[in-house]
């Protein structure tokens, strides 16, 4: 089999994807990043330095190993990565959360499929099992009017910094919607408050849903509060002030106040039909390191077919849910 490559392979969510796809694919993983010694890797996991600026660096780097697969577990500042890997046949596995990034991928569907690559959108927690499970709810109520995604974060885990360099800028946007209280499994009932994470756009196109919104709390009911009281200020709203927007991002890097346990709950409402799904586990980086490694082994195997699609609109991946219950991500069917 020819090689996969991780790029962002040395991050929070990239070295777990690099240590699972090892795992059963001994030999045949290069973890590539700016920094190679930065993360602690099986020694059969082979290295490669990696500026995703430098987009000859990444052509010459394709050009040097047979390369069947790319995990992207960073997010670059367009979809010129995704264009070098899919009109080379070379199937991607995409773990951003940008909506307007996975539109510019999804624009290169005809391209991936004429050199006969397959490129899976969507993929980790949020989204991905979001989208999953969106779509199972959808189906349960014959047609959802409305879906509510609700993702509740341990704020103890450790992110990387470009996940809360992320948040951040989501935190900078508008709300765009109310907050709302809900039922998290193993944490009681929550509030809320909505963020900008891709599912809620992309599930409308995939799904054809009119109404679609995801909404974020974590573990700590105080951190949830101060973050929104934050938001109501506009204090993330720092555009023109970079170096304050760099200041609370290394604080929110460095504040643990919480566990590391996550849950996700998506409700679909269809008139007098509601179905509620969740799933709970341990350590957001990790269930979506596991998601994107399953989705990468199902791309291998040659089974998906070629284009550019999300996760929720290949039925081939609907069971993944299941496969990582031996994991410790566990399902839950909510009340109506």
């Amino acid at each position: 089999m020819s090689g996969i490559l991780v790029i962002g392979g040395y991050g929070a969510v990239g070295a777990q994807v690099s240590t699972t796809l090892d795992g059963w694919f001994p030999g045949q993983v290069i973890a590539a990043g700016r920094n190679p010694d930065g993360a602690r890797l099986p020694d059969t996991v082979r290295r490669a330095r990696l500026d995703l600026a430098d987009i000859g660096g990444l052509e010459r780097l394709l050009d040097l190993d047979p390369i069947a697969a790319v995990v992207l577990c960073v997010e670059p500042a367009d979809a010129t990565v995704a264009e070098t890997c899919l009109s080379r046949g070379i199937h991607l596995v995409d773990v951003g959360a940008s909506d307007h990034l996975l539109r510019q991928v999804e624009d290169l569907a005809d391209r991936a499929t004429v050199s006969g690559a397959t490129g899976v959108l969507s993929v980790g927690l949020a989204p991905g099992l979001t989208n999953l499970l969106a779509r199972r709810v959808h189906e349960r109520v014959g047609g959802a009017q409305r879906i509510d995604i609700t993702v509740l974060l341990g704020a103890g885990e450790q992110h990387g910094a470009d996940a809360v360099a992320w948040t951040v800028s989501r935190l900078a946007q508008p709300a765009g919607a109310r907050p709302r209280r809900y039922a998290m499994p193993g944490h009681g009932r929550r509030i809320a408050y909505p963020l900008d994470f891709s599912d809620q756009h992309s599930l409308r196109r995939t799904l054809g849903v009119p109404r679609v919104t995801t909404r974020m709390c974590l573990d700590s009911a105080f951190s949830t509060r101060l973050l929104a009281g934050l938001r109501r200020l506009a204090v993330f709203r720092v555009n023109r002030r970079p170096a304050l927007r760099r200041l609370i991002t290394a604080a929110l890097s460095r504040v643990h106040i919480g566990g590391n346990g996550f849950a996700v709950r998506v409700d679909a409402v269809n008139s007098d039909r509601h179905a509620a799904l969740a799933l709970t586990g341990n350590g957001q980086s990790r269930a979506t390191a596991l998601v994107a490694a399953h989705v990468t082994r199902t791309v291998l195997a040659g089974t998906l077919p070629t284009g550019v699609h999300h996760i929720d609109q290949l039925p081939a991946l609907a069971g993944i849910p299941e496969q990582l219950a031996a994991h410790g991500i566990l399902p839950h069917t909510m009340p109506g």
